[in-house]
């Protein structure tokens, strides 16, 4: 089987803010992934991990004041070198953004119908009668009924979840070939999230998207993405396919996700709290962020940062874990090992 050839890759992804003083604080450390054409990629992680500032970061939308260093490709053209006509070319065509919350994104005084047509108008150059009607029919694809009353209403006139449809229309109205989803179900109750990741999964079907996911749900993450990559504390630290996320994780901070999630029914068994807290990525040392909390913690673990690189020898979509000694035996249910647990017979370094 030929695999997808790359539509976005993040090559050592490093980026800095200002700080009180004068300083500049890390807050990615290093972040490599690739999103192959017409796939579909995980982004998970505690919050604070790092997951939106690198979606941001493809689109160049970080905070004012911030430093990149790495490399950012779009279908081969660096995005960080790109001038500004080319950047608008692949904002408001190549790359779209759905945001966790349409109300911080949605001018709150134009009406829905302004904001969906307006980059067609714009950028594209589509006569507004004809954008209007394309826009109409995006509203009735992502599930809204009565869609040319809703596009003369405003935001504040719209539950969560409509908005949150209208912020996926947005989206798609460019036909952008890569979309980014950041949490697109946040703040939504089940039912409206089950719907939502539908219309995401039936446009991409039906468009050949390729999306980067970032989510907090893991079991989603696996279900409707091929492959998950894990954040702690700016940094990637496992890549793996996602029928793999259950069965064979290498890294204990994966494992310690996993394990800290409720499983109901008849393999119900009570929650285990990873220790410590979550570290930023600007209070990270020299060594591995997850050093302080992890069960099979060695010195060398507290002074060098590893790198992220396959483990056990597998075919080069095997995955790799950023880990000095990554756990290869299979994950058992009730076996993960518990933060906290100092042994490490069952963890070794991978040849």
């Amino acid at each position: 089987m030929t695999e997808s050839p790359a539509l976005l890759e993040v090559d050592g992804l490093h980026v800095t803010l200002p700080v009180k003083g004068g300083r500049r604080g890390t807050v990615i450390h290093r972040v490599d992934l690739t999103v192959p054409a017409g796939t579909a990629v995980g982004l998970v992680g505690e919050s604070g991990s790092g997951k939106s500032l690198t979606a941001r970061a493809v689109l160049r939308l970080l905070p004012p004041g911030a430093r990149t260093s790495g490399d950012i490709r779009f279908d081969g053209a660096s995005v960080p070198a790109m001038g500004p006509a080319a950047l608008r070319a692949l904002r408001s065509r190549d790359v779209a953004m759905v945001f966790q919350d349409p109300r911080a994104h949605i001018n709150p005084v134009r009406t829905i119908g302004d904001f969906l047509t307006e980059g067609l108008v714009t950028t594209r150059g589509v006569r507004p009668r004809t954008a209007e009607a394309t826009v109409t029919e995006l509203l009735r694809a992502v599930g809204i009924a009565d869609a040319p009353r809703r596009l003369r209403q405003r935001p504040s006139e719209l539950s969560g979840g409509l908005l949150q449809r209208v912020m996926i229309a947005a989206a798609l109205a460019g036909e952008p070939r890569l979309l980014l989803a950041d949490e697109p179900t946040t703040a939504l109750d089940v039912t409206t999230q089950a719907e939502v990741m539908a219309i995401i999964e039936e446009a991409r079907a039906e468009r050949g998207l390729a999306m980067l996911f970032i989510t907090h749900d893991l079991a989603l993450a696996a279900a409707v993405c091929d492959r998950i990559a894990v954040m702690y504390a700016g940094t990637v630290v496992e890549e793996l396919p996602a029928e793999r996320l259950h069965t064979r994780a290498n890294h204990p901070y994966t494992r310690a996700l996993l394990a800290s999630r409720p499983a109901p029914g008849a393999d119900a068994r009570p929650l285990r709290a990873i220790a410590g807290r979550p570290l930023s990525a600007f209070e990270a040392g020299p060594g591995c962020a997850f050093a302080p909390r992890c069960p099979g913690v060695r010195e060398v673990c507290r002074t060098e940062r590893p790198a992220l690189r396959p483990v056990g020898g597998a075919a080069p979509d095997g995955g790799g874990a950023a880990c000095h000694f990554p756990v290869t035996f299979p994950i058992q249910p009730h076996a993960v090992p518990r933060a906290g647990d100092r042994s490490t017979d069952r963890v070794r370094r991978d040849h």
